[in-house]
């Protein structure tokens, strides 16, 4: 998440940094714009319950609900995959494999 946090924190790129920056603000775009896919479905389903909807409706929007969130996971997965990790093996910290296996299981079961 520190990728996240930094763009949220600091509007400005550190100097020399722009296409760093601009790659960063894209990629917080495309999440928060995942988020709001996930939290429409959400409140549509709210809103489905609260008028009696018929069933088959609901497992739809809860079908849209469960692909927007797995799409959200991918683009921050991937996102840690060429930044954090990256960086971590490149610095020489292979310890940081054993942490994307677990994530892998977590994310896979």
């Amino acid at each position: 998440w520190d990728w996240f946090m930094i763009s949220a924190s600091f509007p400005y790129p550190p100097m020399g940094d722009k296409e760093a920056f601009m790659e960063q603000h894209e990629h917080t775009k495309a999440v928060l714009n995942r988020i709001a896919r996930a939290s429409g479905h959400l409140n549509a389903i709210k809103k489905m319950i609260e008028e009696a909807r018929y069933c088959d409706d609901l497992l739809t929007q809860l079908l849209a609900v469960d692909k927007a969130v797995k799409s959200l996971s991918s683009v921050i997965l991937e996102k840690h995959m060429y930044s954090c990790i990256k960086k971590e093996v490149a610095e020489g910290n292979l310890e940081v494999v054993d942490e994307v296996m677990q994530l892998f299981r977590r994310y896979s079961s």
